[in-house]
């Protein structure tokens, strides 16, 4: 390469760095402010907070889903045994109040069935709500609570803003975080009531496991018309995603990016040869290493606490089974699968058990092969019972 060549590369790269540098500072300084995220959990709002993945998955479902743009007033006019009202964090003057829970005793007294996530209790019959008792940053993963359909869906994650402060006889507790009251449901004439802390569950950032649509599923009920009110947020309309958006400047730093790529063209110099292609071993190769390795050490422990993890792991995400109670034992696990599922859960308990004393003992390879499968059967064991449960629990 001649000195010539070497120049024009810097003189080219100098004003290349230079343009850049130059975007940069134009778009920092004149370019307008990015618009707020819009936190409203409606079923128009594609941000994170936004309800309208909750809206479209439900839809895809199979439901009949709707949007009520109405005031509760003219709720009366629909077939209230055969709807469920959806209300995500509304928002109600305090002169409204009395006024909307009156509306809303008159629909679930009717046959309805209401979700009120993250409002005020007061708008529900007999309801009542209070702060949290301890301040929680960021979310708050659920314990359920009692054998009741909102309890099946498993831990969830939700934003505690409120407690459930009321109680009574008919009132049942269905999720709890920590000592506080986050998801509630009970009957209220011929319709039911359901109260989450927030609206974390079903909206967009939040609807993202099994757990968070069970619990949507249980909350609304099977074979209704579901209504998301959105006539109780600050706006109605269609929402618009691109509002707030700089389209202007975003054209403008395309056009100027492809002229940089065009500026950055530039002759290949040397020869051109293809990329070195490291050879790899095969997966089965790889798997077959790691049976020699652990063979080689005697690790059955390993195989038996791996198989004794995943067990446990689904007992706690997929059955409802506390942290608490997993802590206590085997025997205590026993106890809460016959509580909870029926059956005879002795076996589990002994594998458990079993599995337990392997870390004190050394098992031959031929028993700790014996050992893990009999661990993945108590695992399938367990799913097998949990589908009569899910179909309860979609059932409603």
């Amino acid at each position: 390469m001649s000195a010539g060549d070497v120049r024009s590369d810097r003189k080219l790269l100098l004003i290349m760095g230079s343009v850049t540098l130059l975007l940069v500072v134009c778009v920092c300084v004149i370019a307008p402010a990015a618009a707020k995220e819009d936190t409203r959990p409606t079923t128009y709002n594609t941000d994170g907070a936004g309800a309208k993945a909750a809206f479209l998955t439900l839809q895809g479902l199979g439901r009949n889903v709707q949007r009520w743009e109405r005031p509760t007033n003219e709720i009366d006019s629909v077939d209230a045994s055969r709807t469920t009202l959806v209300l995500a964090e509304p928002i109600v003057d305090a002169e409204q109040t009395k006024d909307v829970a009156k509306e809303l005793k008159a629909f679930l007294e009717g046959g309805g069935r209401v979700l009120l996530a993250g409002g005020d209790g007061a708008l529900l019959p007999e309801g009542e709500t209070g702060p949290p008792s301890l301040f929680q940053k960021g979310l708050c993963e659920t314990t359920p609570e009692g054998p009741g359909s909102l309890a099946s869906a498993g831990r969830v994650e939700i934003s505690e803003r409120a407690r459930w402060v009321a109680e009574g006889p008919r009132i049942r507790v269905e999720q709890r975080c920590g000592k506080d009251a986050v998801v509630v449901r009970y009957p209220v004439g011929k319709g039911e009531a359901v109260w989450w802390s927030s609206s974390t569950p079903l909206s967009n950032a939040g609807l993202k496991t099994d757990a968070d649509l069970k619990l949507l599923l249980a909350s609304v009920g099977d074979g209704r018309t579901v209504l998301f009110n959105e006539y109780l947020h600050t706006e109605h309309g269609e929402f618009n995603p691109t509002k707030g958006l700089p389209l202007v400047w975003l054209a403008v730093q395309a056009v100027l990016l492809f002229v940089l790529l065009v500026l950055s063209f530039s002759r290949r110099k040397g020869p051109l040869r293809l990329p070195v292609v490291l050879p790899r071993s095969s997966p089965l190769e790889f798997a077959e290493s790691m049976g020699d390795l652990y063979a080689k050490a005697g690790a059955t422990g390993a195989a038996t606490a791996a198989a004794e993890r995943r067990l446990l792991r689904m007992l706690q995400r997929e059955a409802g089974v506390a942290r608490a109670t997993v802590e206590q034992g085997p025997q205590a696990l026993g106890e809460a699968l016959q509580a909870r599922l029926g059956g005879d859960w002795s076996r589990l308990v002994k594998h458990l058990s079993e599995a337990a004393a392997v870390a004190e003992t050394q098992l031959a390879p031929r028993s700790a092969l014996a050992l893990v499968r009999a661990l993945a059967e108590d695992e399938a064991e367990v799913r097998a019972a949990l589908k009569p449960r899910v179909v309860e629990l979609i059932g409603g």
